[in-house]
């Protein structure tokens, strides 16, 4: 027996279903609402691309299976063990924002990038992906339609064994019964998959660049020219043509634009599509912190969550989720705490942790450094500071980062030492008055 199709898993939960659409082709819809993948027909075994998948490996150099460094036969019969082999459906997805420029998006993705749909990116590790077809529905509640269908993916009945003599690989016990591609749910549950940094780290937001003044003598600005307005003509500046003896007229907004350009300097190009990206900028935290983020995720994940989940099922079952305020209050809430799972995540990745002993600085006596807390005078008054990795600074409560300008100028610092920070308006000047 064969699974319900996208078409009919869209209709059993009263929406009307739209296409289908070939792989690559555009979808016209551009609303919010539900996209599915389908195959042409169930597939007992995942036909899975082994060249892909080795080149999902060797671009990404974070991507770990169960904590090692995988070959790629081991990631390939991982990926193959979350097959249903009954099922056409191996992608469901929900935007708030254009299904078509979605679908568009995921089309485009190349395995490994962070953007623009890395949810998806199962999808290009299959042969003969071209073949597949898109199907999609409009809806002002993507998210909780979407939770509909995938209820009514898993409502048909277990995922059926490997038959004998096939390819197939034995589904793990603890596995999701999703659409293959699907990694997770909208009420948060994850498939257990134990793939890790599986996409390359966003690139860090360039700085922004430092201003130039660009000093003019006075009556040079721009249309205050005797030359430029007044006489009823406008002059024009004569700047080098292409051709070495001829000289092309600009006008006075283009003369100003072209001394602004040259005093600001060369510029600096972009990263080019497909380059390197840059990695992620390490995040100092103590010991203490450390351990109070794992604690942190750890109540998310294994408390939170599921108590979360179970509030949303609850509230599923008491009719129409548009206007089911208990659901949506429950969705809101594992909105939130799965961004602060995320958010977690990220940091752990990132953070290193920094001892909170302190060293000898000058004369022997002891040097400020993450956990201090550093008097420091200015002005006659006296303000307390206690030096935090960037994930606890406070400045309200006089927790400041070792990130920031007066934070970074105080490490290292001992008691009696002048620490001088510059700032936008001139230096400022602290004398550091104890160190504990």
């Amino acid at each position: 027996m064969t699974r319900p199709g996208a078409a009919e898993l869209l209709k059993s939960v009263g929406l009307l279903a739209d296409g289908p659409a070939r792989w690559g082709q555009p979808v016209p819809a551009r609303g919010p609402g539900l996209y599915l993948v389908e195959l042409r027909a169930p597939l007992a075994a995942a036909p899975i691309d082994i060249g892909a998948i080795g080149a999902w490996i060797e671009r990404v150099p974070s991507l770990q299976l169960d904590g090692a460094r995988p070959t790629g036969k081991a990631l390939a019969a991982r990926l193959a063990g979350f097959w249903v082999a009954d099922a056409t459906v191996v992608y469901a997805a929900a935007t708030a924002g254009s299904i078509g420029g979605r679908v568009s998006a995921l089309v485009k993705h190349v395995p490994g990038d962070p953007r623009p749909h890395a949810d998806g990116q199962w999808l290009h590790l299959l042969r003969d992906l071209a073949t597949t077809r898109v199907w999609w529905a409009a809806t002002d509640a993507p998210e909780e339609y979407l939770d509909a269908v995938l209820e009514a993916f898993a409502a048909a009945g277990p995922a059926p064994a490997p038959a004998p003599g096939t390819a197939a690989v034995a589904r793990p016990a603890d596995a999701l019964l999703l659409p293959w591609a699907t990694s997770r749910r909208p009420t948060g549950e994850r498939q257990p998959t134990g793939i890790t940094g599986s996409v390359l780290p966003l690139p860090e937001e360039p700085a922004t660049p430092p201003r130039r003044i660009v000093e003019v003598p006075p009556g040079d600005a721009e249309g205050a020219r005797l030359e430029e307005h007044g006489t009823g003509t406008t002059r024009r500046t004569l700047l080098p043509g292409p051709d070495a003896g001829a000289r092309t007229p600009i006008g006075p907004r283009t003369a100003l634009r072209g001394r602004a350009a040259a005093a600001a300097g060369p510029r600096v190009p972009r990263a080019t599509k497909g380059g390197p990206l840059a990695p992620a900028p390490p995040i100092e935290v103590s010991p203490e912190a450390h351990a109070g983020m794992v604690a942190e995720l750890d109540q998310l994940t294994r408390v939170r969550r599921p108590e979360v989940v179970a509030r949303i099922k609850s509230a599923r079952e008491l009719g129409d989720l548009r206007e089911n305020a208990e659901y949506h209050a429950a969705r809101e809430e594992q909105s939130f705490l799965e961004g602060r799972v995320q958010l977690l995540e990220q940091r752990l990745r990132r953070a290193v942790i920094v001892p909170t002993e302190r060293t000898a600085g000058a004369e022997g006596r002891l040097g400020a450094t993450i956990g201090s807390t550093v008097t420091v005078e200015r002005g006659g008054e006296q303000v307390v500071y206690v030096l935090v990795g960037s994930t606890e600074a406070d400045p309200a409560a006089g927790r400041l980062s070792t990130s920031s300008p007066v934070g970074a100028s105080l490490v290292g610092a001992t008691a009696g030492q002048d620490v001088t920070v510059r700032t936008p308006r001139g230096d400022v000047v602290y004398r550091v008055v104890s160190v504990d």
